[in-house]
């Protein structure tokens, strides 16, 4: 029969993490939705710069890259936004270990700064029009930090609250994670479809467009509160304990080597989770608007419907995946990607509101498969000693070099061959991909993470 340790008086007056027996670890409730809340708060924040930077991008490269070119603007502009996703690896390099060696938590809190100070510095960068080429150079370094400090949020993150979680329900928390990027992109989005609104074209070009990126100091500090009240996930104090005597620090080496099939596994399914991801929800505004002539008003608001859509569906799919499992859930994903992109593009290219609406929606529920599942699905992949550092590497090479890079190379594509359906081309040669890694990773759902004890829901 199975030892349960019960949480002590002391760690619940100071709010720890419960100790870990070594049978079964007892998690506790109130923790749980704590850590849930400040790893999602993260993420929603990072997300509303995302969201911002994507949904005001035309007017991003009239202030920074003056052109007489629209599609040479939206490149410019895009390049600088994919510059970030290239710097991400290192920060992976950096932060994962560092997560692996000194904690979960105080690398989260670090990154939370990096993040709302790269976010902040962008709306206070004066335009090419006062500064000339200083203007572009200096949004480039924001992107870079905030690139850099990205590379330790997601997988940080992620391990956060699948440490925390009990096995039985570690979709369902887990999905909170990706519940959090939904609402900062609605936050960045609506606010900028607000503004895009009420405000003329000369004043959002002049000062308007700054407003999103200042928000980004207060969210901070917010976020770097709710993280900095909590201590170390059961999981990494477990670890700790029973090896403090004999803890070294873990080469970079192991965590590549060591852990090769687990990180190809993780880049495939990263690959068809943020090139779906990047498609919808980071380019299409700028694909209506700039290659369909969409109504630019019209055509945010529909992505901030899809988007909602999916924020009410997402807790139902991640409880989905504790009952029926990761691994179904995935593949219906690619499945339905690689068989109906097509035709929701071609719903979406019609132009009417009502079949822009049923093609983004179609998009929005089939890339709900992977919101729900991967938070939980990814950090399954490696053990506590390398699971921070690990995901952080694969998932960080596998959005830098196709996620991020998404919106710049589907417009690439479409200016060099006049094809404006290669957004469905290019998500159904991920689907294939992610179908791939899908068939080759077990199931993990309601199993305890590798490396750590059993983890039950206490009372």
């Amino acid at each position: 029969m199975a030892t349960v340790t019960a949480v002590t008086p002391q760690l619940k007056a100071r709010g720890a993490a419960p100790a870990a027996a070594r049978d079964v670890t007892v998690t506790d409730p109130a923790l749980v939705k704590r850590a849930v809340k400040a790893a999602a708060l993260g993420n929603a924040m990072e997300w509303f710069d995302f969201g911002v930077y994507s949904y005001i991008a035309v007017t991003l490269g009239k202030v920074f890259f003056p052109s007489g070119n629209p599609t040479a603007q939206l490149l410019s502009t895009f390049g600088a936004f994919a510059a970030a996703f290239l710097v991400r690896p290192l920060g992976g390099m950096v932060f994962g270990p560092l997560g692996d060696r000194v904690g979960r938590q105080k690398v989260l809190a670090l990154t939370m700064i990096m993040m709302a100070a790269g976010t902040f510095a962008i709306g206070l960068i004066p335009s090419y029009g006062s500064i000339g080429v200083g203007a572009p150079l200096l949004l480039l370094a924001a992107r870079l930090v905030q690139g850099f400090s990205t590379g330790g949020e997601y997988a940080g993150a992620s391990t956060f609250i699948a440490e925390y979680a009990p096995d039985k329900r570690r979709g369902f928390f887990g999905s909170w994670l990706e519940f959090g990027t939904l609402a900062g992109y609605i936050g960045g989005a609506g606010l900028v479809t607000l503004m895009t609104a009420l405000l003329s074209s000369a004043d959002l070009l002049s000062w308007g467009w700054r407003v999103p990126f200042l928000i980004a100091g207060p969210m901070g500090v917010i976020g770097l509160y709710l993280r900095m009240r909590l201590e170390e996930t059961p999981a990494f104090a477990a670890e700790v304990e029973k090896a403090e005597a004999e803890r070294t620090k873990v080469p970079l080496r192991e965590m590549v080597a060591g852990q090769w099939r687990a990180l190809l596994m993780c880049v495939g399914l990263v690959l068809v989770f943020n090139v779906t991801d990047y498609m919808l929800l980071s380019y299409m505004p700028s694909y209506l608007t700039s290659e369909l002539k969409y109504d630019e008003t019209h055509g945010l608001l529909v992505v901030l419907g899809v988007m909602a859509l999916m924020m009410i569906v997402q807790p139902f799919a991640g409880a989905l995946t504790d009952r029926i499992g990761r691994r179904p859930v995935i593949a219906a994903g690619c499945a339905g990607f690689l068989f109906l992109s097509v035709p929701a593009l071609l719903l979406i290219r019609q132009g009417s509101l009502l079949a822009v609406a049923l093609g983004m929606g179609a998009l929005g529920l089939l890339l709900v498969c992977f919101t729900a599942a991967m938070p939980a699905a990814l950090p399954a992949l490696f053990p506590t000693r390398v699971r921070y550092g690990s995901l952080s590497i694969g998932f960080n090479v596998s959005v830098s070099l196709f996620g991020g890079t998404t919106p710049l190379v589907v417009t690439a594509l479409i200016g060099a061959t006049g094809n404006m359906m290669m957004p469905a081309y290019y998500m159904m040669a991920a689907a294939v991909i992610g179908g791939f890694a899908v068939w080759r990773m077990s199931e993990t759902a309601g199993r305890p993470l590798p490396g750590s004890a059993p983890a039950v829901e206490g009372r």
